[in-house]
């Protein structure tokens, strides 16, 4: 089921796909989905929750696995992907597509006023603290506490916002 609230702005070439395993996708009002945005369901079937005011730019993907929540105010910079899924992958003698995907780490958070660069990837797991910023390029795999400056592959902390 999806869910836009009045006020939130999808662009028309925004390519979001409907659940048949009953995920929902619900995008508050104020939110921004700019243009070949894909959200997709795949490999579970957790629900995606935009927050409002959040602003995803063009060429982010979204996987809604094991579920993706982003709060308000957040900015995702273009070509993001959101994959909180995981394919098993153990059984050598087995194709991986055939193997089905591996238990959750709980999908993805992202709390309030977080700024995300381009061409980070955020994997099953990743929790971004409230007015964090996460670095062009990064990985995301774990938690990442409030305010924190974070870059690189894994993402480490590289210093603190403070007020000027």
């Amino acid at each position: 089921m999806i869910e836009i609230a009045p006020g939130a702005r999808v662009s028309r070439l925004a390519d979001i796909e409907d659940s048949v395993r009953g995920s929902r996708i619900i995008v508050c009002a104020g939110a921004v989905i700019d243009a070949f945005v894909k959200i997709k369901p795949a490999g579970g079937s957790g629900d995606v929750l935009i927050g409002p005011g959040t602003v995803i730019n063009a060429g982010c993907v979204l996987y809604t696995g094991h579920g993706i929540r982003i709060g308000a105010n957040v900015l995702i910079a273009a070509n993001c992907t959101l994959a909180p899924t995981d394919h098993a992958f153990a059984d050598p003698g087995r194709p991986i597509r055939d193997q089905g995907f591996r238990p959750s780490r709980g999908g993805i958070a992202i709390e309030d006023d977080v700024w995300i660069g381009a061409n980070t990837v955020l994997l099953d797991g990743a929790r971004i603290g409230a007015g964090s910023v996460v670095g062009a390029g990064s990985l995301v795999r774990g938690a990442l506490p409030p305010f924190c400056i974070a870059m690189g592959s894994p993402a480490r902390i590289r210093g603190w916002r403070r007020a000027p």
